[in-house]
């Protein structure tokens, strides 16, 4: 019957070809055809009808708060299935992984303009974490893009051959493969494009497949694409093109050879949509939004965080955000040793007039580094989960020659290592290593068991016998190949280990290698990924400075990801809205070319949570602070409309304190220099503005907070004592002399201490909504009596004893939130690198074919 239908429904469609739809009826009703199968014709025709108008004609439905033409999978779809049964094989589980894969990448899709649209040229920015999945999401959107009626791909794949041919390997494995009559390749596993013969032929109404080319970021090969698509310009027309940029801040954003290049490309296609993915998109957000370029003006979205990742964050801890509270925000994992300063010359040349003829030591730190790598592989056989793969990344320079010079010694440690496995003394010395290693990050934190140093002993000679020392950069010729069997390499690089590229089984990096910019910083941390079976075992050596680089960073990250989530939830796009990127005192966002349209954002503190962090620890420094607090008290008790004392509690609140009372106090306490949120001149001008354009800000409630008094109070002025907080510092191996980090000062209970009835339930949000309605005009400054020792509780892990050579006061400062508009403060923050010497990326690559 079905066959018999379908032969009738293909006569009524010829009817129609001829005859308007009552005529065509009326000849089947001649044939013979009953009404009722009639019906079920015209009903199947009316259906068909609707579905290729909705293929051809774009539509809308409202997705999070955007309008989309793309929802989601259809059942009929190829490419993307094919995906999900690759990943099922490699063991990724339905839920979360493939559901949060295909929700990201629908999500992005749905940002795209529909294929049947006459002409668009979008532009579009994807943020993720560095190794974090970003290929397998870009290849998922172009799975549902193809799927969908795109059909020209081009993927522009960082500026190394490495991996612009893993990128073309993955894309073939997950893409090609699977349904290879539907794909044809401009360029294969070890050729970058090269013209074809006949362009139009790939692009014409008769090929209906999809076009598949990977690219480097490089002049001469971006030409040629260029070029060969200019000769197919005619057809081009209907030929809906996605490009995707990987790395889309490496060569993209403000380079004289390739941004032009591939601004020419998408001018030839009429129907385009360019997608950068990247995991540190500063640059690609201070772009000119008026400038006729790459300025991601239609979207700007974040991959969600897998689980299980290692990223900036886990590992380094963060500082707290406002409306945050900061008794939440975790220190981050115990995984990070510390190099001393006076190693860094022993591995690194300290001028560019010392690189030739350089010789590296081991030092202690570098030594213990690499046992401890042979240890982890070793315990990675014993447990004989995850990736065979084991690799240990040094990155100390970016010169060759430098790198080159690491193989000597390397060779001759791990030689010498496996002709002593049998000496006591050295045998000793791993047992401490290994155990002390284990106990400070135990394995069942993660649900992985311990492996005792016994169980890893016997397979030491074998991981010694199979590690490879390899000098990974442009100019070696032994590089790393995982494709080959089992790696176990300690790989000593630059520029090509340090973007991209994916270092399998890497469990330990020493890394003291002088960067510029948060970009450079975020992109040289290899060690961030999945570590499955060994997520207890990574550990990085690198320097107290570079730590508390990253530190930052991470709260870089997380701010800048709070305000692009403003996107999906909030009438804002990326021309009406520009996401924010905290600066700091040692490091630029950027490259100075990348900035030169960035202007100064408007800094206010309305609404907002100051509070001190960073303290010097000498004596003369902590006396003038404690001079500062002890005459603001002492004013506070003169000029307070009323006071609330709380001293079993350990708290006293002075209300009504006039606002030059509190301006008095910040021109005399000293915030470290490091601070520059806690910026003295910056907060008095705010203050002063408010009071004389507002008159808000014009009244302060003053409060000291404390521990209840135990016969060893801190006095502030006469009648007011109170015992001191206890505030332990991050504990750094090799801390820099005279400061102390202690994270957080200022709790979410603090913020409240003014407000009236119990509080200690609210949540930040809840606290500031608070003082919104009961002290809309009011500033509170919290002073904290610091206990100069500060022994941290056993619990705290990541923690040292403050160790001042006084007692210390904190302070905290929370505004209102403006009612009438806000006054605003530029804010210029520039630091003097004249005396840094800092290695920058090179970049000669980009112009020449070969990487």
């Amino acid at each position: 019957m079905t066959e018999e239908f379908d032969e009738m429904y293909g006569t009524f469609k010829a009817l129609l070809d001829s005859f308007p739809p009552a005529e065509a009826v009326k000849r089947l009703e001649r044939l013979g055809i009953s009404p009722e199968i009639i019906q079920q014709i015209r009903g199947r025709h009316e259906q068909q009808t609707i579905r290729i108008k909705e293929l051809e004609e774009p539509h809308a439905v409202v997705l999070g708060n955007r309008d989309t033409w793309y929802t989601g999978p259809h059942a009929k779809d190829k490419c993307w299935p094919a995906i999900v049964d690759l990943l099922h094989k490699d063991g990724w589980p339905q839920e979360p992984a493939i559901k949060s894969l295909d929700d990201s990448s629908t999500r992005v899709v749905s940002l795209l303009n529909h294929p049947k649209e006459k002409a668009f040229s979008t532009r579009g920015l994807v943020v993720g974490y560095v190794q974090s999945g970003k290929t397998t999401n870009f290849t998922s959107v172009m799975a549902k893009a193809a799927d969908r009626g795109y059909k020209l791909f081009i993927v522009l794949a960082g500026i190394h051959n490495g991996l612009r041919r893993q990128t073309q390997a993955r894309l073939v494995q997950q893409l090609v493969e699977p349904n290879p009559s539907m794909w044809s390749q401009l360029t294969g596993l070890d050729k970058d494009f090269t013209p074809q013969e006949n362009p139009a032929s790939y692009f014409g109404r008769s090929n209906k497949t999809h076009v598949l080319c990977v690219v480097k970021k490089n002049a001469t090969v971006l030409r040629k694409l260029a070029r060969w698509l200019d000769k197919a310009s005619d057809y081009l027309g209907d030929c809906p093109a996605l490009i995707i940029d990987d790395e889309a801040d490496q060569a993209t954003v403000a380079t004289k050879s390739i941004n032009p290049l591939i601004l020419n490309i998408m001018s030839s296609l009429p129907r385009s949509a360019y997608v950068g993915y990247t995991a540190s998109p500063f640059a690609n957000l201070l772009i000119d939004p008026s400038a006729e370029d790459l300025y991601p003006k239609d979207f700007v979205v974040n991959l969600p965080k897998p689980a299980g990742h290692f990223g900036t964050e886990v590992l380094f801890g963060r500082y707290a955000l406002d409306g945050e509270d900061p008794e939440q925000v975790d220190d981050g994992y115990d995984m990070i040793r510390s190099v001393p300063a006076d190693d860094v010359s022993c591995v690194r040349p300290e001028t560019r007039a010392d690189v030739e003829g350089f010789e590296p030591i081991i030092t202690e730190t570098l030594r213990k580094s690499v046992e401890y790598f042979w240890l982890v592989t070793a315990a990675r056989r014993v447990r004989g989960t995850g990736t065979s793969h084991s690799t240990m990344l040094i990155h100390t320079s970016v010169n060759t020659a430098v790198h080159n010079s690491f193989e000597r010694p390397l060779k001759h440690l791990r030689d010498r290592t496996a002709r002593s496995l049998t000496d006591a003394e050295l045998l000793a010395r791993l047992r401490g290593l290994w155990e002390r290693e284990t106990d400070r990050v135990p394995a069942e934190d993660f649900g992985e068991a311990k492996v005792s140093f016994e169980q890893l002993v016997p397979e030491l000679p074998g991981v010694l016998d199979s590690c490879r020392v390899i000098m990974d950069n442009s100019s070696s010729e032994d590089r790393l190949d995982y494709e080959n069997g089992s790696v176990v390499a300690i790989a000593v690089g630059g520029n090509t280990l340090s973007r991209g590229l994916t270092l399998e089984g890497l469990s330990v990096s020493y890394f003291v290698r002088a960067v510029s910019a948060y970009d450079t910083l975020l992109q040289m941390g290899r060690w961030f990924g999945f570590r499955n079976g060994y997520a207890d075992l990574p550990r990085i050596w690198m320097t107290d400075e570079l730590a508390e680089w990253f530190r930052h960073l991470a709260t870089v990250e997380s701010e800048m990801r709070r305000d692009i989530d403003i996107y999906m939830t909030e009438d804002e796009t990326p021309l009406t809205f520009a996401v924010r990127l905290r600066t700091h005192p040692a490091l630029r966002v950027t490259a100075a070319a990348k900035m030169r349209d960035a202007v100064t954002a408007s800094s206010s503190y309305g609404g907002k949570r100051v509070q001190t962090h960073y303290f010097h620890t000498n004596a003369d420094w902590l006396r003038g602070n404690i001079d500062a607090a002890r005459a603001l008290v002492a004013a506070s008790v003169a000029n307070a409309v009323r006071v609330s004392e709380r001293s079993a509690e350990g708290r006293y609140v002075f209300r009504g304190v006039p606002h030059e009372v509190v301006t008095d106090f910040l021109s005399r306490y000293k915030f470290h220099e490091e601070s520059p949120e806690n910026d003295a001149k910056l907060i008095i001008d705010y203050i002063r503005k408010r009071v004389s354009q507002a008159r808000s800000l014009g009244r302060w409630n003053v409060a000291v907070v404390g521990l209840p008094p135990k016969g060893d109070e801190f006095t502030f002025a006469p009648g007011v004592s109170l015992g001191r907080n206890n505030r332990a510092r991050l504990d750094l191996p090799n801390p820099a002399p005279d400061f102390a980090d202690i994270k957080t000062l200022m709790s979410r209970r603090d913020a409240a201490v003014d407000l009236a009835g119990d509080t200690a339930k609210l949540n930040e949000q809840e606290i500031m909504d608070e003082r919104r309605k009961h002290l809309p005009d009011t500033g509170l400054l919290v002073l904290y009596p610091i206990d100069k020792v500060s022994a941290p509780s056993p619990s705290k892990r990541l923690r040292a004893p403050l160790n001042a050579e006084e007692h210390v006061i904190g302070v905290g400062l929370v505004f209102p939130a403006p009612q009438h508009g806000d006054s605003t403060v530029e804010s210029y923050i520039s630091a003097d690198l004249s005396s840094v010497r800092i290695e920058e990326e090179d970049f000669s690559l980009l112009d020449g074919e070969g990487a």
